[in-house]
């Protein structure tokens, strides 16, 4: 028997995720294996306990679907066969070839597609250094929260919020259009602290879900209507006298434009469009002024509408309204990001892509689909790295047709044989985040982490980093920056005479692991200043108030928010996480939308939007408002009945500012299979 060298290392999870977790991992060094993660009880916002995803990542970092070696495909696009090479005749083919479309068509052809499949600086922006270098085409990255960041610059300049840790000195709450238990877990220690403390929770969102049971109170909404609720709201407090005149003339502008917009909002007409009663509009009102310590904690959901960055603004606007921001624990919080004030000249080829004459041509990503059947001059190479758009982009049908193209050559970066591995013509092993060092910010707490690499690569896997500074030698580039390592690179970014970090040196982070910023204890932002042009709070322009709407042919609203097993596409081949999701995704349909549309709970159902159809089964609810259908979770293709993911409904409609992604309106009907 093979004796076991068990250690403990602490680590800072890598996902898309508010919390960034610090993690304890068990490893046995003897075989080396991740054998348990745990939650560093030392962390103040982790606390020791981790999600249920997290939980199971031994069995992602050991699946058999996890790629060790490099893959050369040998069967038609789409079918998933693929022979093992080395590394040499990999990078130097996939250099060849870059080479010639280099050579023939010019680096605008050139596209990396990529994401937060790791929040760790090193391998999810520093790879872009590659790209910038050859002059590629610039990725927008739109699809999660560009139309909340606009939403919030444009308010209030500072992408920073109330400190998740002064939560438990708020006296109202609103968790609005987040299901925080399940997408910002690490919150709730501090809600059930500020509820023995007096606190009212409630929240708001278009169905119920394991937040809204955990609430005082639940008031359902209709999809995207989020800013008529906010001006009712307004006009409520205001008519009452509980705004907070001294702290508006101080620190806002634009306060009387919003309140004529307001004005136009009364409690009958925000139940017309929101479904929420009228009476419920003012005491929601009445109540969020009253408590002065007013906290409202919202995320990117609400925004992926037509209309959703103006109704983030409306909301986010309620404590300016209010004053709540100089009372601890009032104010709100979307996200905590802008406060990790590092040096990123040099991060991802920042210097470069400032050199660049003219500027590069960019592809949203929303609308990658289109940009892959429509684009000129074509794309002819695409490099896709943390990231799994055959599945989590809009409109999969145009997304998988242009992976098909025989003149697309594809190179996938992975750590599990996604549907995006099936049409690549390389698939190379990634590291994950137990295997490379990284630095990691977060946007939903203020501590700054350090990983070190803990265990060695599984089979031949690199970091993302080594792959593109492989081509880079390949392909001549003399950019020093594209070969920096991981401290190198941290150092960099932690040059910087910001006061937040101060004495944050990089020995300091390896020795503790994480380290707070130097944001005040009593921190309470927007009470002297706004980084808005104005230096003040923006009220103006008002929030416009664009409705999701469903039509005639499509009388339903499509919502697809998170699941509580999944993170993105992340852990979708879990089995033990898919069977706790329930095995395959569901749709959610109100009872009386289930009978105006004769399916039957259990039953399956084609779902049909403009774009496509999906096949799902029917769970008969009360959970959504009448007139939306809920799917929870962004599957891998293969749970589906049909083998379709959702996005096969989604449109690539973009938001009104950021332009972002609309994943939360989509109008569909649903069809009774035959």
């Amino acid at each position: 028997m093979v004796s076991m060298t068990l250690r403990k290392a602490r680590v800072t999870c890598p996902l898309d995720c508010p919390d960034a977790c610090s993690l304890i991992a068990t490893i046995d060094d003897t075989r080396n294996a991740l054998l348990q993660i745990e939650g560093d009880p030392r962390h103040p916002m982790t606390q020791g306990f981790a999600c249920v995803k997290t939980y199971r990542y031994p069995e992602r970092q050991h699946h058999p679907l996890r790629p060790l070696y490099p893959l050369k495909r040998v069967g038609q696009k789409g079918e998933g066969r693929f022979e093992r090479v080395s590394w040499e005749a990999a990078l130097d083919d996939i250099a060849a070839r870059l080479k010639d479309t280099l050579k023939q068509y010019g680096a605008e052809t050139v596209l990396p597609y990529y994401y937060a499949g790791t929040m760790g600086l090193m391998q999810y922006e520093h790879p872009l250094t590659f790209f910038r270098a050859i002059g590629a085409s610039e990725l927008e990255t739109t699809i999660c929260a560009t139309a909340g960041r606009a939403a919030w610059v444009a308010t209030y300049g500072d992408r920073l919020g109330t400190d998740p840790e002064d939560v438990t000195q708020a006296r109202f709450i609103l968790l609005w259009g987040i299901n925080s238990l399940h997408t910002h877990t690490h919150l709730t220690p501090f809600l059930k602290k500020a509820r023995q403390n007096g606190a009212r929770i409630v929240h708001i969102d278009p169905y119920e879900n394991l937040t809204s049971r955990f609430a005082d109170e639940h008031v359902k909404i209709r999809p995207g209507t989020d800013a008529a609720l906010a001006y009712g709201m307004a006009r409520a407090i205001v008519k009452a006298g509980l705004h907070d005149t001294a702290y508006i003339a101080r620190m806002t502008t634009g306060f009387e434009a919003f309140m004529q917009a307001a004005e136009a909002w009364t409690p009958e007409r925000v139940e017309a469009v929101t479904g929420v009663p009228a009476a419920t509009v003012e005491r929601l009102g009445l109540e969020f002024a009253q408590a002065r310590a007013s906290f409202i904690r919202t995320s990117y959901g609400l925004t992926r509408h037509p209309g959703g960055a103006s109704a983030l603004r409306a909301v986010i606007l309620l404590p300016a309204l209010t004053g709540a921001w100089q009372h601890r624990g009032g104010g709100a919080l979307l996200s905590t990001s802008g406060a990790f004030a590092l040096n990123r000249r040099y991060l991802g080829g920042q210097h470069l892509l400032a050199q660049r004459t003219p500027p590069p041509r960019r592809v949203n990503m929303t609308q990658l689909g289109t940009a892959l059947t429509a684009l000129e001059p074509p794309i002819r190479t695409l490099f896709v790295f943390n990231s799994n758009p055959a599945v989590v982009a809009p409109r999969s049908d145009l997304v998988q047709k242009g992976l098909l193209r025989e003149d697309l050559f594809t190179v996938v970066l992975e750590q599990a044989l996604t549907e995006t591995t099936r049409y690549a013509d390389y698939v190379l092993p990634a590291a994950t985040f137990l295997e490379h060092p990284d630095l990691y910010t977060a946007y939903g707490h203020y501590y700054l982490s350090w990983n070190e690499a803990q265990m060695p690569p599984q089979g031949e896997a690199r970091p993302n980093t080594w792959v593109f500074a492989e081509l880079g030698k390949r392909l001549g580039l003399e950019e020093p920056t594209l070969y920096w390592d991981a401290e190198t690179l941290a150092r960099s970014l932690l040059d910087t005479d910001h006061p937040w970090l101060g004495g944050i040196a990089l020995e300091r982070l390896k020795a503790e692991g994480f380290v707070r910023l130097n944001i005040p204890p009593d921190f309470r932002p927007f009470t002297e200043r706004a980084a808005t042009p104005s230096g003040k709070v923006q009220f103006d322009p008002p929030p416009q108030v664009i409705l999701t709407e469903p039509t005639r042919d499509f009388p339903l609203i499509l919502m697809t928010p998170p699941a509580k097993h999944f993170l993105n596409t992340t852990y979708g081949h879990i089995e033990r996480l898919v069977q706790g999701q329930g095995g395959e995704p569901v749709l959610l349909v109100h009872p009386r939308d289930a009978q105006a549309c004769a399916v039957a709970d259990g039953a399956l159902v084609r779902i049909r939007s403009q774009h496509g159809a999906v096949v799902r089964r029917v769970r008969v609810s009360e959970a959504p408002i009448r007139g939306t259908v809920v799917l929870e979770g962004t599957w891998w293709e293969q749970s589906a009945p049909d083998g379709k993911g959702i996005n096969w409904l989604t449109g690539e409609h973009l938001t009104d500012m950021g332009e972002g992604s609309t994943f939360h309106s989509n109008p569909v009907r649903l069809e009774a299979l035959d």
